[in-house]
């Protein structure tokens, strides 16, 4: 692991900035915790607000919290089906006896206390220190809680949902929801492939080295949360830069046998969305499971779709030391591609479709079995098994958006992923000294295989997904197995009760392999062939490294942190990367995996009782030999293409900042029945090219290279705020998101004939929504792209476009919600 002399001065002036020194704590906090009848609590979780101080109760009920920081700190007590408790001690030093009495949670009371903590995540928090068997001590993270977002959950909405998360670029691709794109810190949204994407902590994308791209995306209404953590989650859950994005599902209630859900959307365009689930806990088995079907006609022509859903999981605790879960998800969609267009495409009529013979279909079934070992008080055991079985396939005319489709032969991309994994991770939390530390270790092994194919297919503007040769290809066939094995572990060094540090180091090994062939068929603008040739193709790549990266936290009072973190980061080269045969875009034959490393350091907290929230930061991100696209002029046709290679260096740097107020409580008291809650979410983002790669090359506008160019898919300034008031039942919120203009190549071009590249204007988009609650009925409501804007947030080499990608104008919605 090699640091460079400017990455050494940086995590030195971090070191600097956020070290300090302070006091030990030196107050214990013990007790028992009971039930009413005078029973003791076994395995409830007793911690300290705000701190990684945790621990559980023994057979006893007994509990003891030691060298805690010698404020003012609130006690908590949780456990399943009762209601979680808060206590409060003011004592400086000593040792203090704090009892509980749990009671069960009725129906009623329920709903106060679950109101009442959701008021305060005002729809969003942060990761704990220590959360679930994850350490995220000194980490940038965001945890976003669905029930308390008021937007337009049928169609999985990213502007509403990611509302509170700074920084993030977002694709807006389809209007219904069916793939997430979004990317931060200059790293590409394409479905979300910078970020390692999970659901309910194992993988889910169809490849997670070789092709980690989604295809599916959870249901918003299913979701509990959606954990996000930036680039220093590499060390945990994989080398992407982006970070770790993480889907929770629901868990059926534990204080009810059986629970039932319906929700029915329909708006604009067609829209029907219809979303049922159950779910309940019966003796030690917990349930919960969900079916869903949307469709709708889009907002263009040509932008059809068809999605049904399902979700089953269920978890035993076999005995109070031992649990173990299973779950499966089946996903099916059919969607229509009205194609890209031109740049004067789009301001003539950006609801036009230049294609109606494009389809694409995706399969995904997933499925995982997790086992949970509790050794002891202080140590646990977590192994998840993943499994994905899935498919996708694209149907259509991928030829330049400026000629015409006349009929034909259209090409169809037919994918099939067949993978498996293991995670296995031991949390043991222990003493050293007067402080209690924390150990994560962990193994993984994967092992992925692709199959890629690519040709003809029928001359029709139907849905049949066959090949016309299937044992002899026009383009090409490929084969893409590869094995990931990694050993990592993380540990939090508590200095003092306020002071900690974290280091954390992954040992890596990747093995990618790719076998068959393709065709590089030349023609001219009449149709003929030029040239037809076939090449066989063998690759082996292995390749073992270490990253390394540490955490600093310092903790100015109960409610304030400092923290920052240095990670390193790497990226391997993808099956898009090595293969793909598109009249679009070229590949370098020599490209080369990714590597850099991410800083963090920033200030997060609350003030007036949690009344005002906030965390602002700043980042630096280190690419080196980025790849990216740049445009040139193929010399054989003479046109314009966009060529894929390592582009060279780069950097982004910048602000992120989030800061939220319930004005109306601040004004009125806390007590008062009314919110107004506003917040305010921006970034601030340079980024450049340091060197290129690519002296030789040159575009049509006469860039030579790529030194000192902007870089790609990074908006300098971007700002979302919004006001949500409630009372009561009531809640109605409005938003206002602003992406400034970018580039989406490496030459920064203004403009292409075809569309594949140049800029990306500025654009601002209103979402306004509202939702009432009376006893088990829920009625909700609202308007997207409210100021009816035309703008988009792409440009598409292949699907869905290629060429511009128009968002979707003004669409209404309504939803109609009952909970038995």
């Amino acid at each position: 692991m090699r640091i460079n002399k400017r990455t050494g001065l940086l995590v030195l002036l971090l070191c600097t900035c956020i070290t300090v020194i302070a006091r030990q704590g030196d107050l214990t906090v013990y007790g028992k915790v009971l039930t009413p009848s005078g029973e003791p609590v076994e395995e409830a979780s007793v911690f300290i607000e705000n701190t990684s101080v945790i621990t559980t109760t023994d057979d006893g009920g007994r509990y003891r919290l030691e060298d805690v920081i010698s404020e003012v700190v609130r006690v908590v007590v949780f456990y399943p089906g009762t209601e979680t408790q808060v206590k409060e001690v003011n004592q400086r030093s000593g040792s203090v006896e704090v009892n509980f009495t749990l009671s069960e949670l009725s129906e009623e009371l329920e709903e106060v206390v679950i109101s009442d903590i959701l008021e305060k995540s005002y729809g969003i928090r942060r990761l704990r220190s220590v959360e679930g068997m994850g350490i995220y001590e000194a980490k940038k993270s965001e945890v976003i809680v669905l029930e308390d977002i008021t937007a337009n959950l049928a169609t999985n909405n990213p502007r509403q949902a990611f509302a509170k998360v700074p920084g993030l670029l977002i694709w807006e691709s389809d209007g219904a929801g069916l793939q997430l794109g979004i990317g931060a810190r200059g790293l590409s949204p394409n479905r979300t492939s910078h970020f390692n994407v999970r659901q309910n902590g194992y993988d889910i994308s169809a490849d997670a080295l070789g092709y980690p791209e989604s295809y599916y995306t959870p249901p918003l209404e299913a979701l509990k949360q959606i954990e996000l953590v930036r680039g220093a989650a590499s060390l945990q859950y994989g080398t992407q830069f982006g970070g770790m994005l993480n889907f929770v599902f629901k868990r059926g209630p534990e204080d009810r046998k059986f629970s039932f859900t319906s929700r029915q959307t329909i708006g604009s365009f067609g829209l029907f969305n219809s979303f049922n689930s159950v779910g309940g806990q019966v003796g030690k088995v917990n349930y919960y499971g969900f079916y869903q079907h949307k469709r709708g006609d889009g907002w263009r022509p040509n932008s059809g779709f068809d999605l049904d859903m399902a979700y089953g999981a269920v978890s035993v605790d076999l005995s109070d030391k031992l649990t173990i879960g299973s779950d499966f998800t089946y996903m099916h969609y059919l969607a229509q591609q009205p194609g890209g267009l031109t740049d004067v495409d789009f301001q003539n009529d950006p609801r036009q479709s230049k294609r109606d013979r494009n389809f694409f279909m995706v399969d995904w079934n997933l499925a995982s079995l997790t086992l949970d070992y509790r050794l002891s008080d202080r140590t646990k055991i977590n192994s998840r098994n993943f499994f994905l079985y899935s498919g996708r396939e694209a149907l259509g005319n991928l030829s330049r958006i400026t000629m015409v489709d006349l009929g034909g032969n259209r090409t169809l991309l037919s994918d099939s992923y067949r993978n498996y994994g293991n995670e296995t991770r031991l949390m043991h939390h222990y003493p050293m000294g007067s402080q209690k530390n924390v150990l994560l270790v962990g193994t993984r092994f994967y092992t992925g295989h692709t199959n890629r194919k690519q040709g003809d297919a029928s001359d029709g503007a139907d849905t049949d997904f066959r090949f016309l040769n299937p044992d002899n290809l026009e383009n090409s066939d490929f084969d893409f197995p590869n094995r990931n094995l990694a050993l990592f572990a993380e540990n939090i060094f508590n200095v003092t009760q306020k002071f900690s540090i974290t280091p954390g180091v992954r040992l890596e090994y990747i093995r990618t392999r790719s076998e068959g062939f393709y065709r590089q068929v030349v023609r001219d603008f009449a149709g003929n062939i030029i040239s037809d040739n076939r090449f066989d193709e063998s690759k082996n790549n292995e390749r073992a490294f270490v990253l390394g990266g540490v955490g600093l936290s310092y903790k100015l009072n109960e409610d304030r942190e400092l923290y920052g973190n240095f990670s390193q980061n790497f990226r391997s080269i993808t099956f898009s990367d090595l293969r793909v045969v598109n009249e679009n875009v070229r590949v370098d034959e020599n490209l080369t995996d990714e590597r850099g490393f991410n800083i963090d350091l920033g200030i997060r907290g609350s003030e007036r009782d949690g009344l005002i929230n906030y965390d602002v930061s700043a980042f630096y991100l280190r690419y080196n030999d980025r790849i990216g696209f740049v445009n040139r002029i193929d010399t054989v046709l003479n046109i314009d293409q966009r060529y894929r290679s390592n582009v060279g260096n780069a950097y982004s740097a910048g602000i992120e900042a989030f800061a939220e107020a319930d004005i109306w409580r601040l004004a009125a008291g806390k007590g008062s029945r009314h919110g107004l809650n506003l917040f305010v979410n921006a970034a601030f983002i340079n980024a450049e090219y340091l060197s290129s790669n690519l002296p030789d090359l040159e575009d049509q506008q006469g860039n030579v290279s790529t030194k000192g160019k902007k870089l790609e898919l990074v908006s300098p300034f971007t700002l979302r705020t919004g006001l949500n008031y409630s009372q009561g039942n009531f809640s109605l919120s409005s938003q206002f998101s602003y992406t400034h203009q970018h580039y989406t190549d490496a030459f920064n071009t203004e403009f292409t004939p075809t569309a594949v590249s140049g800029v990306i204007p500025s654009y601002y988009v209103v979402d306004i929504s509202a939702r009432y609650s009376y006893r088990k009925f829920t009625l909700s409501g609202g308007v997207n792209n409210a100021t009816d804007n035309k703008y988009f947030t792409r440009r598409a080499d292949g699907y869905p476009g290629p060429g511009i990608i128009p968002a979707d104008g003004r669409s209404i919605y309504l939803t109609l919600g009952f909970t038995y």
